[in-house]
């Protein structure tokens, strides 16, 4: 092959791929979608849904958790903050970054049945199964799936949306 056939083809090769990962990041988003970084130090932090107790603190990076379709989000949770047995109506999907995240399955909260999650650990378990945890230090996970994400207390009165303000 000749040196311009050969770029030529290789140019080809290029804007194919161009085009196919397009296509491939925008399925799912409803919408065509745009390239974005996320980088650690821009996050926006906001406090965190009324379904989770006080203290913890989300930034929502990729689609909305409250509407149908995907969606990526981390949250940040103080040393100690612990959530009670819950289930979610989809799979979760949970990312590790820092910290650790001490996830127990069944339907009390027991310390002893919680299994060490440390920076780096990826878990996923399907949609209705009972779990809680806890968090060792400040810790950030980083949950993605298909929304609308919510989180169903086993006792209502651990559901902090039931809580008189």
């Amino acid at each position: 092959m000749t040196h311009t056939r050969t770029a030529a083809v290789a140019a080809l090769g290029i804007g194919l791929a161009v085009c196919l990962a397009t296509a491939t990041f925008g399925q799912g988003h409803g919408e065509s979608m745009g390239p974005a970084i996320h980088r650690v130090e821009n996050l926006k932090w906001q406090d965190g849904p009324a379904s989770l107790p006080p203290g913890a603190k989300i930034a929502v990076l990729d689609g909305d958790p409250n509407k149908p379709g995907p969606f990526v989000m981390r949250f940040k949770f103080p040393d100690g903050y612990r959530v009670a047995p819950h289930t979610h109506p989809k799979p979760e999907r949970v990312t590790v970054i820092s910290g650790v995240l001490m996830i127990g399955m069944g339907d009390k909260f027991d310390l002893a049945k919680a299994e060490p999650m440390p920076a780096g650990t990826f878990g996923t378990w399907p949609a209705g199964m009972k779990h809680f945890g806890w968090f060792k230090g400040e810790t950030v996970i980083q949950l993605h799936g298909d929304g609308p994400w919510t989180v169903n207390y086993l006792n209502p009165a651990d559901d902090p949306r039931n809580q008189k303000k």
